[in-house]
């Protein structure tokens, strides 16, 4: 009774506890709105190969299908496959260069092609990961935690800048309304209490939604525009959604954009996982395995409903943690929610109109709180110079594929494909480098037993 009682201190909706009808759907609908986030990709990508409206809107469809099925699979948890953790699908930003690539190629078919066989990729992944054990102790953990959170810094700050594309003009009044988004959910967090704490990222969003209609008349010029869309409407299936194809000359880019995606997912659901049980003394592998295997799946049924490939959100677990609710039941009310709206134009429209500023504050606000999880984590144990020279590497140059990208560019071809993103690239060199920092420790162990026996 007693550890009932202080973990219902530490959360507001424990893991397994299933929150009331009205707080499940407020809360379901704060992750909605941060989904949303990425339905702006499939229409970015359609935009880039000069596709019809109805084909953008099929497209957004069949994304919201595959990431409102993922996030379900993800957050239930069956007996073989999800982890069981608040932690929801999105369209994955780091597949899009390499699906407009697949698409000016081969068109849609062989984009699914290739989504599909990524998402193999992963699933095949996830059983070594729990194989992995030793070489992730609490300290790599912790730096890939936070490392998740520094992945969505420049998506963040952009929007937060009210950018949509490189080189657009910085208005005065969107860095008002993003500087002031956030300031509403920061408060909200530290000194609401109940309702208002347990809903600051929506306060925030709701309070930065209507000061961007009263400063800026172009927000609520897109919000009018939300009557000329249809309340209800099934996707025009064109011949593309039928077909899939491969192309051999892509399969190597996609598999290491797959392990990219591993990786990324594996820090998600350590993340989710350190939110959700913080007594625990060691990373669980077993649900993050199974979390894979549904992150893997995921992306596969994008490709094969024809929708962009997706990805678990960082935002999302980020909110988790803010707000003290953690309950997997919010990610699968979330999904089933994500999924109807699918067939509801209206309401994507109403979604997606949302300021860039707001959106930018509210990917800030979760981010924080997955950058400083990972360094509590990342600080928990003894430090040493060992752990110094891995975690101060392996940043500098995860980190430097951020500062740098022109650099990486122009590159060797094996460089390039392991120093593409500061996530998996950290992640990478942190594991190497841990191994050969302490060969020593290893062979004295070896040396022990030898002389035992």
């Amino acid at each position: 009774m007693n550890v009932m009682g202080k973990k219902n201190q530490v959360f507001e909706y424990t893991v397994n506890q299933v929150p009331p009808a009205g707080h499940l759907f407020l809360s379901s609908i704060q992750h909605v709105l941060l989904m949303f986030v990425s339905v702006g990709l499939p229409v970015i990508f359609a935009s880039q190969i000069n596709e019809t409206a109805d084909f953008t809107a099929a497209l957004v469809t069949f994304s919201m299908l595959a990431a409102g099925l993922g996030s379900i699979i993800q957050s239930v948890g069956i007996p073989h496959i999800g982890s069981g953790y608040l932690c929801p699908n999105v369209c994955g930003p780091s597949y899009l260069s390499l699906s407009l690539s697949a698409a000016w190629i081969g068109g849609l078919p062989l984009m699914r092609g290739m989504i599909i066989l990524a998402g193999l990729v992963e699933m095949a992944l996830a059983p070594v990961i729990q194989k992995l054990k030793s070489v992730f102790p609490t300290f790599i953990v912790g730096l890939v935690v936070a490392l998740v959170g520094v992945s969505i810094i420049k998506m963040s700050v952009t929007s937060a800048f009210g950018i949509a594309f490189r080189g657009d003009a910085i208005r005065s009044t969107d860095i008002v309304i993003g500087m002031l988004s956030l300031i509403v959910m920061v408060l909200c967090n530290i000194w609401g209490k109940g309702f208002v704490k347990m809903y600051c990222l929506l306060l925030g969003m709701l309070f930065g939604w209507i000061l961007a209609m009263i400063l800026v008349p172009e927000y609520w010029q897109n919000l009018l525009a939300v009557k000329k869309s249809p309340m209800f409407a099934f996707p025009k299936i064109g011949p593309g959604f039928w077909q899939f194809s491969i192309d051999l000359k892509m399969i190597i880019p996609f598999v290491v954009i797959a392990i990219s995606g591993s990786l990324k997912s594996f820090g998600n659901l350590l993340a989710a996982q350190k939110i959700s049980e913080p007594d625990l003394k060691e990373a669980n592998f077993v649900p993050i395995r199974k979390g894979l295997l549904a992150d893997g799946f995921s992306t596969a049924l994008a490709g094969i409903l024809g929708g962009m490939a997706v990805d678990t959100s960082s935002s999302n677990v980020g909110l988790a943690g803010a707000t003290k609710v953690v309950s997997r039941w919010i990610g699968v009310a979330a999904g089933f929610i994500f999924v109807v709206l699918a067939f509801f134009p209206k309401f994507i429209t109403a979604f997606t109109v949302i300021p860039k500023p707001v959106l930018g504050a509210s990917i800030i606000f979760a981010g924080c709180f997955m950058i400083c999880t990972g360094l509590q984590e990342m600080f928990s144990e003894s430090w040493d110079p060992r752990k110094t020279f891995v975690v101060g590497i392996a940043l500098i140059f995860g980190l430097s594929t951020a500062f740098l990208p022109s650099l990486y560019a122009r590159a060797p071809e094996l460089i390039k494909t392991f120093f593409t993103d500061p996530l998996p690239t950290t992640t990478l060199l942190a594991v190497i480098l841990n191994q050969i920092f302490n060969l020593d420790l290893v062979f004295a162990k070896l040396k022990k037993k030898i002389q035992k026996t």
